[in-house]
């Protein structure tokens, strides 16, 4: 039987790029060579896309943060629309063009912006190129927190108290503080209670995101809001929860399957044993082993975990997911279930919770891998 022909696109010009070539690296390193050959396409972070660069089997995050780059053998890869799924063809250094053969679905490992906020989905779309992950609108939606909250607030789902701004107007040459006042005005109307946490609207890994503890300190505010506007214009202000954050992998290869939730877990911050007042920040998620680490299920009654499970498949449904997601939720003390947001496609380094969460259930890594792409091909 031949093997189905996978273009696994890496990279890209998102904050998350070099998280994108671990996640890649993983995943080849897991996928089922008998009934699959991956045709790696890197994106760099101008958003070039190529072949033959960097073989991505030799990252290792141990090592340090890759980056996509192009090299003396890379090939830039053209797209020609009408060809569909014979449409992926590379540059050679003649100027002629070659064929990447036939591409059976494409699976792409791209975080952030450009990649997983519905760009590539929809060019994809307009190709009729089967693909791994959520469509347009739900990757669309929950790239952008702001609308990922609307969404669920309106299918009756609880989220976080918290406001959003608008920084596109504000002073970026004094670094927001002539806008302190007014920052503050907007929380304390919003009844919001300290410690906050100032995160731009569409970013991930926790790049811009800063904790604010002191409540009235408009300089500190002010601070915040401009370091998360290096990411995103729009920035949201939400209230801290006293809660544990639980994290849901959902899974729905095929369109129209009722979608599957794992065990959840949680993401233990050990220097908090050692008085830290740590929050998961890029450093804890990434490059810190000491930092944490994933336990799964997460030490909570079996009725809690099952209400997880259920607010995960709901707040999935609410946004039209497809295909995989990881649902992120605040359990607080009493027991109430919070979703704070939903990736559309996880992290799948060596330490990732989607497939960690999806192991502990039951189902292996290159088994989730063969799972998802399956789902899609035709």
């Amino acid at each position: 039987m031949a093997k189905q022909r996978i273009v696994v696109m890496y990279g890209g010009k998102a904050d998350e790029h070099s998280i994108s070539c671990i996640s890649t690296a993983g995943v080849l390193r897991a996928l089922d060579t008998d009934k699959f050959e991956a045709i790696p396409v890197g994106i760099t972070k101008a958003g070039q896309w190529i072949v033959d660069g960097e073989d991505p089997l030799g990252w290792d995050l141990a090592k340090g943060l890759p980056t996509v780059v192009k090299t003396p053998g890379s090939r830039d890869v053209v797209l020609d629309m009408a060809l569909g799924q014979d449409g992926f063809l590379a540059r050679n250094a003649d100027g002629t063009l070659s064929s990447l053969g036939h591409i059976d679905a494409v699976l792409p490992v791209l975080h952030g912006p450009f990649g997983e906020d519905g760009t590539i989905q929809g060019l994809l779309e307009m190709m009729n190129v089967p693909y791994v992950g959520c469509g347009v609108l739900a990757s669309a939606a929950c790239m952008d927190k702001h609308y990922t909250k609307v969404l669920l607030a309106a299918a009756g789902i609880p989220v976080a108290p918290g406001i959003t701004l608008d920084a596109r107007s504000y002073d970026a040459a004094g670094e927001f503080a002539a806008n302190a006042a007014d920052i503050l005005a907007q929380v304390e109307a919003a009844g919001l209670q300290y410690p906050l946490f100032v995160k731009p609207s569409r970013a991930g890994s926790s790049f811009g995101v800063t904790k604010v503890e002191h409540a009235g300190d408009a300089a500190e505010l002010a601070a915040a809001v401009f370091e998360a506007s290096h990411h995103d214009w729009r920035i949201l202000v939400e209230q801290g929860i006293d809660a544990r954050e639980i994290e849901c992998a959902v899974l729905c290869p095929k369109p129209g399957d009722e979608p599957r939730p794992s065990w959840p877990g949680e993401i233990v911050l050990d220097k908090r044993n050692e008085g830290d007042d740590q929050f998961y920040d890029f450093d804890s998620k990434y490059m810190d082993a000491s930092a944490s680490h994933v336990e799964v299920p997460a030490n909570l009654p079996e009725e809690t975990l099952q209400r997880v499970r259920e607010t995960a498949v709901k707040a999935f449904k609410a946004v039209d997911g497809a295909g995989l997601s990881r649902v992120d939720t605040f359990v607080q003390p009493d027991g109430t279930v919070m979703v704070n947001e939903i990736n559309t496609m996880p992290g799948f380094t060596p330490i990732s919770m989607y497939p960690k969460a999806w192991e502990a259930t039951g189902v292996g890594y290159t088994d989730l891998i063969t799972t998802l792409i399956e789902g899609v091909l035709r």
